[in-house]
C-alpha cells in the first residue's frame, strides 16, 4: 500500500495538515486549481494543478494515495454552485485508490442551542448548514455501503497562521499588527469556541494515520470558549497597544451584502457570534491524548505571523 498522503485543497487547513504530516516524514501531495504553492505549504510538498470538481482530474491527481483529505472550500458564494461536485470528485479518487478518507467540516449542521458534540441534533439553521448536512451524510453514508473507509473531522472558525479570511483573521489581528481598530463580527461579548488551525491540521492528521478513527465523526481540539473582546484582550496585551476596536453587526452585514456578495452570504450565519456557540471537543482529546494549544499561546504565534506578512496586515 502507498503511503502518500494527497490533499485537496490548499488553504491554511490543508497547508496545516501537509506540515504536520512532514513532520513525520509522511510524503505528501497537495492539489488545487492552479498548482500554485501557497507561502504556508512546506517547499518538499508535490504540489499538481487538478479541478478536484472533474473526477477523471481528481482520480488521476491522488493515484496511489494511501489517505486522501478533503480540505476544499469554495467561495462562500459559490458553495450550492460547486461543493457538492468538488467532494464527489474527492470520494471519487478515494474509491478509485482504494484509500483513506478524512472529511474536513464545520458545524453548520448543528443545533447550537447547546454545547455541541460529535452526535448532537442535526439542525441546520442556515441554507449552507442544510448543505454540509446533505455532504457529511453522503461520505458516511459511503463509508457504511463498505465504498470508502471514511472519518469526519469538524471544527468551529479558525484562527491561527496563514488564516487570513476569517472572523479572527486580518480584519483583527492583521489590523491589530497595523496600528488599526480590530474589526470584530456579531457582537464582542458573545462566548465562542475557536479552533486554532494548527490544532485543526494535526487532528486531521491524526485521523489519518489511525485504524480505529475511521467511520466516526470527530470534533477537533477546542480551547475553552472565549469572547471576540477576550482575544482581542490578549493579543493588545501581547502587542502593548490599547484594545481598540469596533463591531460589524448584522445589520451592518445586510447592508455590505447589497454591494458584496461574500458579505451577503456570511449573513444567515451571524447567529454564530450573536448567540454563544460552544464545542465540546472531549471525545477527540480523551481518545487521542491530545489538548488543544492554549488560547494566549495560539495568539502569540498568530500576531507572529501577521507580523511576518506585513503585505497582509497592511491591506
Amino acid at each position: 500500500m502507498s503511503e502518500y498522503h494527497v490533499i485537496f485543497g490548499t488553504g491554511p487547513v490543508g497547508c496545516w495538515i501537509a506540515r504536520t504530516l512532514r513532520s513525520r516524514d509522511i510524503p505528501v501531495r497537495a492539489i488545487n486549481r492552479s498548482g500554485n504553492r501557497p507561502r504556508l505549504m512546506p517547499d518538499d510538498v508535490q504540489v499538481i494543478a487538478a479541478d478536484a470538481s472533474d473526477p477523471e482530474q481528481a482520480v488521476d491527481g491522488a493515484r496511489d494515495a494511501a489517505v486522501i483529505y478533503q480540505a476544499l472550500n469554495p467561495p462562500y458564494n459559490r458553495w450550492h454552485e460547486l461543493f457538492p461536485w468538488l467532494q464527489a470528485g474527492a470520494m471519487a479518487a478515494a474509491r478509485a485508490a482504494v484509500a483513506r478518507y478524512v472529511s474536513i467540516e464545520n458545524l453548520y449542521m448543528y443545533d447550537s442551542a447547546q454545547p455541541m458534540v460529535e452526535d448532537s441534533p442535526v439542525r441546520p439553521r442556515s441554507k449552507k448548514g442544510e448543505l454540509r448536512a446533505q455532504m457529511a451524510d453522503e461520505v458516511m453514508a459511503a463509508h457504511r455501503r463498505g465504498e470508502i473507509q471514511a472519518a469526519a473531522l469538524r471544527s468551529s472558525d479558525y484562527y491561527g497562521p496563514g488564516v487570513v479570511d476569517s472572523a479572527l483573521g486580518e480584519r483583527v489581528f492583521g489590523n491589530l499588527v497595523s496600528g488599526k481598530k480590530a474589526q470584530l463580527t456579531g457582537s464582542a461579548g458573545t462566548p465562542h469556541s475557536w479552533a486554532y488551525i494548527e490544532d485543526v491540521g494535526r487532528a486531521a492528521a491524526l485521523l489519518g494515520t489511525s485504524d480505529d478513527a475511521m467511520g466516526e465523526v470527530w470534533i477537533a481540539p477546542h480551547a475553552r470558549p472565549s469572547t471576540q473582546q477576550e482575544i482581542l484582550k490578549i493579543a493588545a496585551q501581547e502587542l502593548g497597544v490599547e484594545p481598540q476596536y469596533s463591531v460589524v453587526s448584522p445589520l451592518m452585514m445586510r447592508l455590505a451584502g447589497l454591494f458584496v456578495p461574500a458579505a451577503r452570504e456570511t449573513v444567515e450565519m451571524m447567529y454564530e457570534f450573536t448567540e454563544p456557540f460552544i464545542v465540546d471537543s472531549s471525545k477527540f482529546e480523551k481518545t487521542f491524548g491530545i489538548q488543544a494549544t492554549p488560547t494566549r499561546q495560539a495568539i502569540k504565534q498568530t500576531l507572529a505571523w501577521f507580523r511576518d506578512h506585513p503585505e497582509v496586515a497592511q491591506q
